[in-house]
């Protein structure tokens, strides 16, 4: 199940309708948007923890009170959801990063900038909640317990199980490697990745 998928099957199907409620789009305008953001912000998760910075993606994702962002979407929306949403999509796109993906979502789909800038944290926080449920606090730690005892190689070896190699006696990282594989990573996927980059 990509990132896209998990998105897709909050609150029972309806998450991303009430999430586009909240900050005044339609139902197909936010599937629009989920469908064009939801593959990059898993790529550049991906990107990030290839390149050293998995501990940085689980540490973010630790605090299970984070799973609220998922199931509620008036909790994603609100003042406090946003501003940690955000603040996850800096962190995956670097401090400029989220207003580069909203002009490009803006262009790709027409949709204004303002509506774009109230869902795009919201929607971030939502990941965040729906990803940190896939990966419970234990399994995170664990994860870093191990890391810091250097198994399994330390950190590259975590990124090699993450990225599909063997993790042998760790902890199950299944579910997040599937989760940050982008769904549907065609081009304009790796042609928004460039852009942001710049």
């Amino acid at each position: 199940m990509s990132l896209l998928q998990l998105l897709q099957q909050a609150q029972n199907g309806q998450g991303l309708s009430a999430l586009a409620e909240q900050v005044g789009l339609d139902q197909a305008q936010a599937g629009d948007l989920t469908n064009l953001l939801a593959p990059v912000i898993g790529k550049a998760a991906k990107q990030q923890a290839e390149s050293g910075g998995l501990d940085s993606i689980l540490g973010a994702l630790k605090g299970e009170a984070q799973a609220g962002l998922f199931d509620d979407a008036a909790q994603a929306a609100s003042p406090e959801g946003a501003a940690q949403g955000a603040n996850f999509l800096n962190g995956l796109l670097g401090d400029n990063g989220t207003n580069a993906l909203a002009e490009q979502a803006a262009e790709r789909t027409g949709i204004g900038m303002e509506q774009i800038m109230a869902f795009l944290p919201a929607l971030g926080a939502m990941a965040q909640g729906g990803l940190q449920k896939q990966m419970p606090d234990a399994s995170i730690d664990a994860l870093q317990a191990a890391q810091s005892q250097g198994a399994g190689g330390g950190l590259m070896g975590l990124v090699g199980g993450l990225l599909g190699g063997s993790q042998q006696g760790g902890p199950d990282l299944s579910a997040l490697t599937s989760l940050l594989d982008a769904d549907g990573d065609g081009s304009f996927v790796d042609d928004i990745m460039e852009k942001l980059s710049k």
